[in-house]
């Protein structure tokens, strides 16, 4: 019973820290070292334009010391686990100003690597030092492969599957029929007496030089606060390319409209173009988009934003109307990430949801499904 009394005041002490937290505690060893690297982030005072907000103490802190900095980064990579490593360095950026620190060689190197740390480092591509380039790009190359092996799979997988069945038909040739497939579905016309099934319905699959590709057109806004979204866009992007059965077209957006789908052979140069930041004008990139379209029927357009319109909203919402009325498969993804609840232009997100336009947020174990039912023209699952 002591034992667990005395574990339970440890976890507070190391919860609460330290000052007058009433627990009686004191910490030694490993578990002094990780109060210490708590206390580094937790006890220091968010700054305000680079100086301590007024009246604030500190009693412990990172300073501006990148070796300090990376010394502390290697402490929590050693004391806690990989997912809470990731947020002590987003609290640390955000709190401490430490996007600064990023920008030289040592501290990239002691970074635990995820979307987040990737999003600050394409906003701070332009101030990046030569010496330091290199090693960010190592840095989001290394994100780039980790979303890539675990979604990259599981989504051919999925979309193949739906292309597959998005070319079925139900009067083939002779030929062209599945006999397998044509006596699987047809074994309740089974006559015993006759010993042979009497097939209704015929199913067989288009001949493959027959078989209709479907183009994607990815809408991806870059402002800001879409980073986690353009990183897991570029992935997607990328193994859509790869797929023969699809023709994918990238497109990223703020002001302007520039189109990425010559660079998608490679994920992380799309990552490098991108202009994170900025405003917003989500009807001159549906302009755009739209004036590619060349297959209304057997195109599926995505637009991924959180819809903060800065440009013509009656225009956007015609552009949409439009792009519906013609045969394309519109979807509005508020965000495309494993973040909470996004915010959004409510207005704009229901005005598109009038128009048949589905809107809403995605995470990225979900995209291949929605993906799946827009190439096979049915209802759009939304996630709960």
């Amino acid at each position: 019973m002591a034992t667990t009394t005395d574990e339970r005041l440890r976890r507070w002490r190391l919860v609460l820290g330290g000052e007058a937290d009433g627990t009686g505690c004191t910490l030694r060893g490993r578990d002094a070292a990780m109060d210490g690297a708590l206390a580094a982030l937790y006890r220091s005072a968010p700054e305000e334009g680079g100086r301590p907000a007024r009246g604030a103490r500190r009693s412990a802190g990172l300073g501006g010391s990148a070796p300090q900095v990376a010394r502390w980064l290697g402490d929590i990579r050693e004391y806690f686990p990989s997912t809470v490593v990731q947020l002590m360095q987003q609290d640390a950026i955000s709190r401490l100003g430490l996007d600064r620190l990023l920008l030289e060689p040592e501290m990239l190197e002691a970074v635990e690597p995820d979307v987040h740390l990737v999003g600050t480092l394409l906003s701070l591509k332009h101030a990046l030092p030569e010496t330091t380039r290199e090693t960010a790009r190592a840095v989001v190359g290394k994100v780039v492969a980790d979303l890539e092996r675990r979604l990259a799979d599981r989504t051919r997988a999925t979309l193949g599957g739906a292309l597959d069945r998005s070319a079925k038909v139900n009067r083939p040739k002779h030929r062209d029929i599945d006999w397998d497939r044509t006596i699987r579905a047809n074994l309740k016309n089974y006559l015993p007496e006759h010993g042979t099934v009497v097939p209704e319905r015929l199913v067989g699959y288009a001949r493959a030089q027959r078989a209709v590709k479907k183009d994607v057109i990815l809408c991806i806004d870059q402002s800001g606060s879409m980073a986690p979204s353009v990183v897991h866009s570029a992935v997607f992007g990328a193994v859509l390319a790869s797929m023969r059965t699809l023709d994918t077209r990238l497109v990223v957006f703020d002001t302007s409209v520039v189109d990425l789908t010559e660079q998608l052979t490679d994920p992380v140069d799309v990552l490098f173009a991108t202009q994170l930041g900025g405003g917003t004008d989500i009807n001159r990139a549906l302009a755009y988009c739209q004036s590619r379209i060349t297959r209304p029927s057997e195109t599926i357009v995505v637009l991924i934003s959180d819809l903060y319109e800065g440009g013509i909203r009656d225009g956007m919402l015609k552009r949409v109307a439009a792009m519906k009325a013609a045969g394309v498969q519109f979807i509005a993804l508020l965000a495309l990430s494993d973040e909470g609840a996004p915010a959004y232009d409510h207005a704009h997100a229901a005005a598109l949801a009038s128009l048949g336009a589905p809107a809403f947020a995605c995470t990225p174990d979900a995209f291949p499904e929605i993906m799946a039912a827009a190439i096979e023209k049915r209802p759009i699952p939304q996630p709960q």
